[in-house]
């Protein structure tokens, strides 16, 4: 019988100022998504809707997170190690989104589920903004976009600690990652048709104002499945499969890598009578030591 593997732990759950500080970053989001649908606004392009709001929701966004680094480190839950770790898989995810996935998959996805169920739901947010941002700085992706994007990915990499019922180790957890990576392509894309679609789709699948709430759902999910179905598929299928084919041992290492993060040097308690006390012990800190000296 599999023996399950115990939770990592490596970095404990956000206390109430990170969880407060990300639940305004996503009142904020939302807020800037859905605004148009509550208040209609001039049509624009695809390409330059939010042209106006944009600029400030992403000055916003970068504040937000970067005080929800600052909050989880003044309070122990995310040290300099941790910090570091998250600027190198957001500057990995992002060499993994340059070649722009294939007919709707992206890779970035993969690495994102994984860190998140390894670290907590919280570094998935960060992961999945410092991702997108990291990304549209190299590749010269910036526009409108951009803060839309970012909020999407983050709840992406938020959203991995529903699994948190889910057993680790064994072919449950990975099913229920495969799964999530499914719902994940179809979610995010989802998401991102809603930044553009109230300001820029006219006609029978086009917002307008005054149509009810039920008809509105209407329009934008027959937009959605008109314009983004087989990159929803495509995009589904790959990110379960390479779960599955690889999801395991990436999840392990990174465990492995998260326990690391929780070392901390302890103190050895010596007599300071003792010939070259004070001198570090190649074993490594051991259990504080008083009386007298050892015979040698």
């Amino acid at each position: 019988m599999r023996r399950q593997r115990a939770a990592p732990a490596a970095l404990p759950s956000g206390g109430a100022r990170g969880r407060l500080v990300l639940a305004a970053t996503s009142l904020i989001g939302l807020a800037g998504f859905t605004w148009p649908l509550l208040y209609g606004a001039r049509r624009a392009g695809p390409d330059s809707a939010h042209a106006a709001d944009a600029p400030w929701l992403f000055a916003i966004l970068v504040a937000l997170l970067l005080a929800i680094v600052a909050v989880e480190h003044a309070a122990g839950r995310m040290s300099a190690k941790t910090v570091a770790v998250l600027a190198v898989l957001a500057a990995l995810n992002s060499v993994l989104r340059l070649p722009g996935g294939v007919a709707g998959f992206n890779a970035l996805w993969f690495l994102l589920i994984v860190s998140a169920r390894a670290y907590g739901p919280t570094f998935g947010f960060l992961l999945g903004s410092f991702t997108l941002c990291c990304s549209a700085l190299v590749t010269g992706g910036v526009g409108p976009w951009l803060p839309f994007q970012m909020l999407a990915a983050g709840w992406v990499g938020l959203g991995v600690g529903l699994l948190e019922p889910v057993p680790r180790g064994g072919r449950a957890e990975v099913l229920a990652l495969a799964a999530y990576g499914v719902a994940a392509a179809v979610v995010y894309d989802l998401v991102m048709d809603l930044w553009f679609w109230p300001l820029a789709v006219e006609g029978p699948l086009g917002f307008a104002p005054g149509i009810g709430l039920g008809a509105t759902i209407g329009r934008f999910l027959a937009f959605h499945l008109a314009t983004a179905l087989p990159w929803d598929l495509t995009g589904a299928i790959g990110n379960a499969a390479v779960l599955l084919a690889v999801g395991r041992p990436a999840l392990r290492t990174l465990e492995r890598a998260g326990r690391r993060l929780r070392f901390q040097a302890v103190p050895e308690l010596l007599d300071p009578d003792r010939p070259g006390a004070g001198v570090p012990s190649a074993a490594g800190p051991a259990t504080p030591r008083v009386g007298p000296p050892e015979p040698r």
